[in-house]
């Protein structure tokens, strides 16, 4: 922008404010300043708690409650959003606050946001609303994140046999690169991304989840096989008035206690998005969502610096506040145009995703393997789940020997750009998983070399991740052969 168009800009907003009150005053503000940037929607106050904002947030599903703001196909818009604990979790150099932390509480999430076509139109059930990440990043003055794992009593981890303690790391950014004082040596770019974009689920489809989760939950234990580290952790999450924040509905009231008891926790994905957690959705990427409701009321947070596959502690990538510029367009009957219900009703399909072309480069890698037999050797038939867990262990355990702590490994895969694969789920009876590390993270070589592995003061990577106790009975997982 030129210097006599920023003046003439000034003049005339500077006109615009001196104007009395009135809602074309406004619609004139609007126009202008989508001619000069995003149009900000929902804006954020990280000094205030979740139900303090001008815009209130809400933390589950459901199709009644009501939008915060509404855009037009075409339009870039802004929407700031606060971390998934809404503050809940702090840079102080403790993890008594993950461990004490209040998991009935996440996501907080922005919106709901009403979209509508050029004509006014809104988006109807049936249609695809595609998503456009035109850019994004952390919150201006609120630049550092967070890496933890809930206690084992509180939700525990995808390791939570192994790792049972809650513990944290606090990341402080640089640009495009992160680092932690608790993980010293490791500096990385991340592929900042949203873990959560969905759109509100019709009354039809939240009863399906409601009905399919709860029966998992009654009787998942009794009916299904699972590997063991399952058995440690939740089957499911069902709605509870607990810890729930539902918008612009007035809690206490009788239509907060009826929709409290039926709206959906945002921590699996399900057919609406969700919490996806999927890292490459970046700048440029785009979401083709399917609209169960009129407006198709979309919502989004749980904003993430950067992301290992799988986000395997959990609370696992670095966490963090931020903003999404985004653009939508409505492609109408996209549903049947696009997706393929894989279920008993139209309601059952899934989003598909266009992945940017923003990416850290890497061109070098170390890849840890596992397969479907535990660390008891107990053989698994075919099951990805024990064989990704062994290929995590795998890496623990190897990058042990150059002097970080288990916890300080476990915390790193899941937060930096690690990237897993199945490899082979054909070949009976193991299934191959595999995690591969970015040699380059490191300030030191990891890969196996003829000589033996470096030792010394140089070597130890202290101070270690901020950690708390494990105040509970459950056993423990160790591997007999493990590196203590």
């Amino acid at each position: 922008m030129t210097s006599a168009t920023t003046r003439n800009l000034c003049i005339f907003l500077s006109y615009l404010s001196q104007l009395p009150s009135s809602k074309s005053k406004q619609q004139n503000l609007d126009i202008v300043m989508a001619s000069y940037g995003p149009r900000l929607v929902v804006p954020i106050d990280v000094k205030k708690k979740p139900w303090e904002q001008k815009l209130p947030l809400h933390n589950r599903w459901h199709p009644d409650i009501p939008p915060v703001a509404e855009v037009t196909v075409g339009d870039v818009f802004r929407v700031e959003m606060v971390d998934f604990s809404g503050g809940g979790i702090t840079k102080e150099y403790t993890a008594e606050d993950i461990k004490h932390a209040n998991p009935s509480i996440v996501h907080y999430l922005s919106g709901p946001i009403r979209v509508l076509d050029k004509d006014g139109t809104p988006a109807k059930p049936g249609d695809l609303l595609a998503v456009e990440i035109c850019n994004l990043g952390p919150l201006p003055g609120d630049e550092w994140g967070f890496t933890a794992t809930f206690d084992r009593e509180n939700g525990g981890g995808f390791l939570t046999d192994h790792f049972p303690c809650a513990t944290k790391a606090i990341w402080y950014f640089e640009g495009i690169y992160a680092y932690s004082p608790q993980i010293p040596g490791v500096r990385f770019p991340g592929l900042t991304h949203p873990g959560i974009v969905g759109t509100a689920p019709s009354m039809e489809l939240l009863n399906i989840w409601n009905e399919r989760e709860r029966e998992l939950e009654e009787n998942g234990l009794n009916s299904m096989k699972l590997c063991e580290v399952l058995h440690q952790r939740p089957l499911a999450n069902l709605p509870s008035t607990k810890g729930c924040v539902l918008g612009g509905i007035k809690e206490g009231t009788p239509e907060w206690e009826k929709i409290a008891l039926e709206a959906a926790r945002t921590i699996p994905g399900r057919e609406n998005g969700g919490n996806c957690d999927i890292k490459n959705l970046s700048s440029g990427s785009k979401i083709h969502l399917p609209v169960f409701i009129e407006g198709a009321n979309l919502s989004t947070g749980d904003m993430h610096f950067s992301q290992g596959d799988g986000e395997i502690s959990f609370c696992g990538a670095i966490e963090m506040s931020g903003f999404l510029e985004l653009k939508c367009e409505i492609i109408r009957d996209g549903m049947k145009e696009y997706l393929t219900p894989m279920g008993p009703t139209p309601l059952h399909v899934n989003p598909i995703f266009e992945i940017g072309p923003v990416e850290p480069r890497f061109s070098e890698w170390l890849v840890f393997e596992g397969i479907s037999v535990d660390e008891s050797g107990k053989q698994h038939y075919l099951d990805a789940t024990v064989a990704y867990k062994r290929a995590v262990l795998n890496a623990i355990d190897y990058l042990s020997k150059f002097g970080y702590s288990k916890e300080q490994s476990y915390l790193l895969l899941s937060c930096c750009p690690c990237e897993g694969r199945i490899s082979g789920i054909v070949d009976s009876p193991n299934a191959i998983a595999t995690l591969a590390i970015p040699t380059a993270i490191f300030d030191q070589d990891i890969r196996p070399r003829a000589n033996k592995v470096p030792v010394g003061p140089r070597i130890v990577r202290k101070p270690d991740v901020l950690k708390c106790t494990y105040d509970g009975n459950l056993a423990t997982t160790r591997n007999p052969s493990s590196a203590t």
